[in-house]
């Protein structure tokens, strides 16, 4: 049964170019990191409202060959601010792939592919809203 969203991964060639740029578009530094051969393999930041797990590895470890173009699922991470976030990710040097796009009842979307071939997918989403309200803390928070 499917539980939940754990970790998306994303795949890039440069390691330290991804890691720039996913730490000014998320405005933290990965939590994690691991290393082999002597070169970063892996990183993962915790992001947003559940601590979403997204991992950044290099392409070398991905299970097919390098994508001829953009590729990767379009994984929707909801925002407040469609709009603010879509030129956000390309003042860091995004291309749009699919710009805002209404989908009905509260649904907008849109896409930008990274500079590394990975497609990423932002959305207003008033299912998850809900949903986040109804949640109660887990003891300790």
């Amino acid at each position: 049964m499917f539980r939940g969203f754990a970790t998306i991964s994303y795949f890039a060639d440069d390691m330290t170019a991804a890691e720039t740029f996913y730490t000014q578009l998320l405005g933290i530094p990965p939590y994690f990191r691991r290393d082999a051969d002597g070169q970063t393999a892996y990183i993962e930041y915790r992001i947003g409202d559940y601590q979403a797990e997204l991992g950044i590895i290099h392409s070398r470890f991905a299970p097919y060959g390098p994508p001829a173009g953009p590729a990767g699922v379009i994984m929707q991470w909801h925002v407040d601010d469609l709009p603010a976030t879509l030129n956000r990710l390309l003042e860091l040097g995004a291309k749009e792939l699919q710009g805002i796009t209404p989908r009905g009842e509260g649904f907008v979307t849109a896409s930008v592919v990274d500079p590394f071939g990975n497609i990423i997918g932002i959305m207003t989403n008033p299912h998850y809203l809900s949903v986040l309200a109804t949640t109660q803390p887990l003891p300790g928070e």
